[in-house]
């Protein structure tokens, strides 16, 4: 899988910050839960991170080898920075800088990871640091 790097402003990232397109409340994560089993919901980055119940170990273990911090929110609890860039765009990833936020990965480009956790936590790794 091949989405375009782009480079700029790659060396000052302080942190990624994931949004996912499902509500942190418990009427929030039984909705989306059951929603997804039935196909009424989707959020790409639900499926890249967490499996059935609980996080993907694959994801908790390649998170926590990147070289910054990627905090992950739920529509309804994330900062009111990043909810202004999103501007109502979920699943999105951001990444923030010295300069502000910049969002990296819009739904679209999340969709194309098909819920392959590796090669989303390859692409990360890659954009994080760009040969």
């Amino acid at each position: 899988m091949h989405l375009g790097i782009c480079v700029s402003m790659t060396s000052n990232i302080t942190e990624l910050i994931g949004v996912y397109d499902a509500d942190s409340t418990l009427l929030g994560e039984v909705s989306y839960w059951v929603g997804a089993r039935f196909g009424i919901t989707h959020c790409s980055l639900c499926e890249l991170t967490h499996g059935l119940f609980t996080k993907k170990s694959e994801w908790k273990q390649s998170s926590e080898s990147f070289t910054v911090p990627f905090h992950l929110f739920h529509r309804d609890d994330a900062p009111s920075d990043v909810l202004l860039a999103l501007a109502g765009e979920f699943p999105a990833v951001l990444q923030r800088t010295t300069e502000g936020l910049k969002v990296i990965l819009t739904k679209e480009e999340l969709e194309r990871f098909d819920g392959h956790t590796s090669d989303f936590a390859e692409w990360i790794t890659n954009y994080l640091n760009p040969a």
